[in-house]
This record gives C-alpha cells, structure tokens and sequence, in this order.
C-alpha cells in the first residue's frame, strides 16, 4: 500500500511562497509520473504540475513562471509556489502513478489579498 502525505501548506499574503513536500512510503523513481493537483472550493480538481520518471516537467498555464516542481532522490516531491495570488487558495494533492494511481490526503493553500 503506497501512502502520499502533503506537508507545507498554510496561510500566506498574496506576493508570498510556500513549498509544498510529497513525501512517498516508495521510493519515488518506482513511480512513472508524479504531480500536483489541486481544487479550490465549489470547483473541480485541476491538475498544476508534474514530473516524469525522467524528470521532464510540465506545468499549467496558470502557474508557468510561477510554480516549480522537483523531486529528490529518494521519498519526496516539491512545489516551490512563488508570487502566490488568491486565486492559488485551494487544497493541493500529491499524485502518483505506478502500476496503481495513488492520491495524497491534500494540504490547504490560502493566500489572502
């Protein structure tokens, strides 16, 4: 059973960062693409980034220039969220596909005006 569990989320003024860690109960080059999904309330979950097992990334218009993702070499994934906006507030899951598709539990972003 693979668990994801999202860390760094919090309460930030718009202009702010945060980083936002994955961390995996496998090691996550098992995993042939990993991301970052997120939904806001009332809306459906919108994918923001992810990251191949070759680490090619790739990234929604609305974050490009924005958002960075990376991973370490072993147990954990990151987003790097800079010049945050209000319209960023929404919960933010980890994703992994790897034989099975796993989701984190999500980790509250909310950035105020």
């Amino acid at each position: 059973q693979v668990q994801l569990v999202e860390s760094g989320g919090g309460l930030v003024q718009a202009g702010g960062s945060l980083r936002l860690t994955c961390t995996s109960s496998r090691y996550i080059f098992s995993f042939h693409t990993m991301a970052w999904y997120r939904q806001a309330p009332g809306q459906a979950r919108e994918w923001v980034a992810r990251i191949s097992g070759g680490g090619v990334t790739d990234y929604a218009d609305s974050v490009k220039g924005r958002f960075t993702i990376s991973r370490d070499r072993n147990t954990k994934m990151f987003l790097q969220m800079n010049n945050l906006k209000p319209e960023d507030t929404a919960v933010y899951f980890c994703f992994a596909v790897g034989g099975n598709n796993y989701w984190g539990q999500g980790t509250q972003v909310t950035v105020s005006s």
